[in-house]
């Protein structure tokens, strides 16, 4: 019969487990025999006889603990395991895989990757043209460049780093990150991070980088909290038009509605009707009463100019020439009536 490695250690193990009880029983024994002899050259063998096989014990002691702890690694670095699994163990589960063809329902499965939703994953992500068009740099950017995985959170700290990662976040959410360590930029050379959203892309961002060539960076999104629709999420980060890196996140749970878009245009309609009416009063009331009363004015001036005759002769009759006039007041009033 054939035995493996594992079989073949465990059995030593036992026998030598068997022989070090026996050579302690044996020493004993031969120790204690010697106690009774009375001739000192046949005591002196028994007693040596005893010690040797109690120094085998210890030495198979030493063999047993061997055999239980190291023998199967070394065993294992001269003898790799993987021969013991050529036998018809993966080869017995072959009858299971034949009944496959039986399976001829597979055309009716292959339907589903009309699905969208597994070609816009894209296996081998690129660039879109109308983020392409918007590339500013004109430097190289170098190919061996490196980032990590990304972490998503919804909140950093002073230095860049995730306050709550995760994988799968609740509605409401107000910002999102997307961290990573990245190392062999080049300054100046033009990056990009494309937001997709169940495979449709619903932001990006593309630009000069304007980091370091190593350290801890981010791409972020903060959007109107209602725009937050539940599905997956994924980002894809780029160093011109070579993918670098993505990640995949979940939301869940309906976002808040957009209440206050309403509020704000309800409010713009009364600074229309405001404005109109304030600009015909000041043009009408000033210019209207100042023309007519100074055209009436005039009109009244004959009536003064009848009366400043006595009112300058009362004016005059203060000063000294007021008297010269009354002489020829006399005269004139008496004679001109009788005749």
């Amino acid at each position: 019969m054939s035995l493996d490695i594992r079989t073949a250690v465990q059995t030593a193990f036992w026998i030598t487990i068997f022989l070090t009880v026996l050579f302690i029983w044996l020493g004993v024994l031969s120790i204690q025999k010697a106690r009774s002899l009375p001739f000192f050259r046949m005591r002196r063998s028994k007693v040596v006889r005893g010690w040797r096989l109690l120094a085998w014990a210890v030495v198979l002691v030493i063999l047993a603990w061997l055999l239980r702890s190291q023998a199967e690694p070394i065993i294992y670095r001269f003898f790799p395991p993987t021969e013991t699994m050529v036998p018809t163990a993966t080869i017995t589960l072959t009858p299971t895989i034949s009944l496959t063809p039986t399976i001829s329902l597979t055309p009716s499965i292959t339907l589903t990757p009309l699905v969208s939703d597994t070609p816009t994953s894209s296996p081998t992500p690129h660039i879109p043209l109308s983020v392409e068009v918007q590339f500013l740099s004109t430097t190289t950017p170098n190919p061996d460049a490196k980032f990590s995985t990304l972490t998503f959170t919804d909140g950093l700290d002073s230095v860049y780093r995730p306050l709550r990662p995760g994988v799968s976040f609740i509605n409401p959410i107000i910002h999102m990150y997307a961290v990573f360590s990245y190392d062999g930029m080049v300054a100046g050379s033009q990056w990009s991070a494309l937001w997709y959203r169940n495979g449709e892309l619903v932001h990006f961002e593309t630009l000069p980088w304007n980091g370091g060539s190593g350290g801890l960076g981010y791409t972020d999104w903060a959007p109107d909290p209602s725009e937050w629709h539940p599905g997956d999420y994924e980002v894809q980060i780029f160093t011109g038009l070579d993918w670098k890196v993505s990640g995949v996140f979940t939301v869940e749970g309906e976002p808040p509605t957009p209440l206050p878009t309403m509020t704000y245009t309800a409010t713009n309609t009364p600074t229309w009707t405001s404005t109109p009416t304030a600009t015909p009063r000041p043009t009408v009331t000033p210019t209207s009463s100042p023309t007519i009363k100074p055209t009436r004015t005039p009109f009244m001036s004959p009536t003064p100019t009848l009366k400043p005759t006595p009112y300058p002769t009362l004016t005059r009759t203060s000063t000294p020439t007021a008297t010269l006039s009354k002489t020829p007041t006399l005269i004139l009033t008496p004679t001109p009536s009788p005749f």
